[in-house]
């Protein structure tokens, strides 16, 4: 099966959704990467939700630190995999006052010291927040470059990212992460995909 081109690739991706952009609400780069760590296995819409009244509580890094767990709790409860939600934003709260930063670094091996804070998370962060040319692989990213076979089906998140840095070469890895999981989100779903107009399912292995 002939594989799909990087051009071809890109230039559906733009023509779908070029003005794709992070969903997570934020002010700042403390509310961006606690969002971010709210986020997995659940929906940007609820955790917008829910951050809406957590940094209201707790606007910054030392308030957080000093929190309840039981507070934290109760303000995030409808958010999967919450209570270990809040025992590592807390954690890492701490950690951040007790290495003296008022504000998130910039550094990449500082962020994944953090409990909760991932390869992905640090990613999505650096290249949101600080246009680091970072690329976060979620589970619509990697599903999607399994499907077009853009990286291995048994491929991690790393071995993708890897593989789609070399792909698309010099794009843009903010823009395409974002364009890449609207497609996921939108089109290329992981049950009942929207395949019958779909302009690339020829290069699709679940054609």
């Amino acid at each position: 099966m002939e594989k799909i081109t990087r051009t071809l690739f890109i230039s559906y991706l733009e023509e779908l959704h070029n003005d794709a952009k992070c969903a997570l609400e934020y002010n700042n780069d403390f509310e961006l990467l606690i969002a971010i760590m709210l986020s997995a296995q659940t929906t940007d819409k609820k955790v917008n939700l829910v951050t809406r009244t957590l940094f209201n509580k707790y606007p910054n890094l030392y308030s957080l630190s000093t929190a309840e767990e039981k507070d934290i709790e109760e303000i995030i409860k409808s958010l999967g995999l919450y209570k270990n939600k809040t025992k590592n934003i807390i954690s890492a709260s701490k950690k951040l006052v007790e290495l003296g930063y008022d504000n998130i670094p910039d550094d990449f091996e500082t962020l994944i010291s953090l409990d909760g804070v991932g390869r992905k998370t640090a990613n999505v962060f650096l290249s949101e927040y600080y246009d680091k040319n970072t690329l976060g692989v979620d589970t619509h990213i990697l599903r999607v470059s399994k499907r077009l076979r853009i990286t291995g089906e048994k491929s991690d998140a790393l071995k993708c990212e890897q593989d789609l840095m070399k792909f698309v070469k010099d794009y843009n890895y903010k823009k395409l992460h974002h364009m890449m999981i609207q497609f996921g989100r939108c089109e290329c779903k992981a049950i009942n995909p929207f395949c019958q107009n779909c302009k690339i399912k020829m290069y699709c292995k679940n054609k």
